[in-house]
């Protein structure tokens, strides 16, 4: 097969990328290599990604609609992966603007490539974000969605809704699937696993913030990388409308457009993930107890129904196996 991949220098993109090079897949990677957090990182997930003679970069932003036509025309894909895009809940309180040239405009520009393209499949990665403060847990594809508490979820359901638009309009078949909290190797730096294994080893003090009252739906890239997998063969189509009971399906009735959630459903406390962290490192954290940052949320909770009910396949790698696998990797790339 033959893929166009946005954001193969980011975490989530390069996993991707690299299974589907491992395979035996062409890939057309496309980043913009921003200066969001540290770009040799960035540029050593690219460099294993050339080992393959598969694999073809194409460097460029999202809002240069050109750029994004070239990598289109030398992939001929016949999938696409959005990835790329402007990550981080706390950022867009900083910079929004970032947030709205990516998410926003970079997205329509991929959504026009598509129509121009019409590939089997268009992916687009979607968050738990946009299901805001939701009190009702697990949280379905089905709930309200509609309360974002940041600019970041703001654009990404923005994202999706634009994309049904499009597949009404033109008739690709799209899925937008949401990501509860991953993490792994190679994982970016500004995110939590990635910071507290830092401190912790440099004897420094991890900010936990809500008073380690909150909890997340931990998802390791592995299991991120097998939904994504699966599901791209499983594009929107009413001959795989599912119906079994107790699973809502959410295949549109007006377009080829579906939204799955890929997440374990196994949300768990903060306070114990700092006792995992702590535990894989092996010594205790210097821990600085802070109130709620502002835009954060109390719990994610996935429900793996849909994703199950569609592709066999429910994300089940431990938290234990997941962190102790990451301090692993970080203890070899740090040296």
């Amino acid at each position: 097969m033959r893929y166009l991949i946005t954001g193969t220098a980011g975490f989530i993109g390069f996993h991707l990328a690299k299974r589907l090079l491992d395979e035996g897949h062409f890939v057309v990677g496309f980043d913009g290599m921003t200066q969001y957090y540290d770009v040799s990182l960035k540029e050593k997930r690219h460099a294993i990604l050339s080992r393959s003679n598969g694999f073809k970069p194409v460097i460029g932003m999202l809002e240069d609609a050109d750029a994004l036509k070239r990598a289109a025309d030398l992939a001929e894909p016949q999938i696409i992966i959005h990835l790329a895009a402007q990550a981080g809940v706390r950022y867009s309180l900083e910079n929004p603007k970032a947030y709205v040239d990516a998410n926003l405009t970079g997205s329509w520009n991929m959504l026009q490539l598509a129509r121009e393209v019409a590939p089997q499949h268009l992916m687009l990665a979607s968050t738990s974000s946009v299901y805001g403060a939701n009190e009702k847990i697990p949280f379905a594809e089905t709930d309200r969605a509609d309360e974002p508490m940041t600019l970041y979820a703001a654009t990404k359901k923005s994202m999706e809704l634009m994309a049904h638009s499009y597949a009404h309009l033109y008739k690709v078949p799209t899925t937008a699937f949401r990501f509860f909290t991953v993490y792994g190797p190679w994982g970016r730096p500004d995110m939590a696993l990635f910071k507290f294994v830092d401190a912790i080893l440099n004897d420094k003090p991890i900010e936990i913030y809500g008073e380690g009252r909150m909890s997340r739906d931990f998802t390791y890239i592995d299991d991120i990388v097998e939904g994504i997998v699966r599901l791209s063969a499983v594009a929107p189509d009413e001959v795989n409308r599912i119906t079994t009971p107790g699973v809502e399906d959410t295949l549109s009735r007006q377009a080829p457009f579906r939204v799955v959630n890929i997440g374990g459903g196994e949300p768990v406390e903060l306070m114990r993930f700092v006792e995992i962290v702590e535990t894989a490192v092996g010594k205790p954290a210097i821990r600085n107890m802070l109130p709620m940052q502002q835009g954060d949320v109390p719990r994610t909770y996935a429900s793996p129904a849909l994703l199950n009910a569609l592709t066999g396949f429910t994300p089940a790698i431990s938290v234990e196996d997941g962190v102790r696998k990451f301090v692993d990797w970080y203890l070899g790339y740090r040296g």
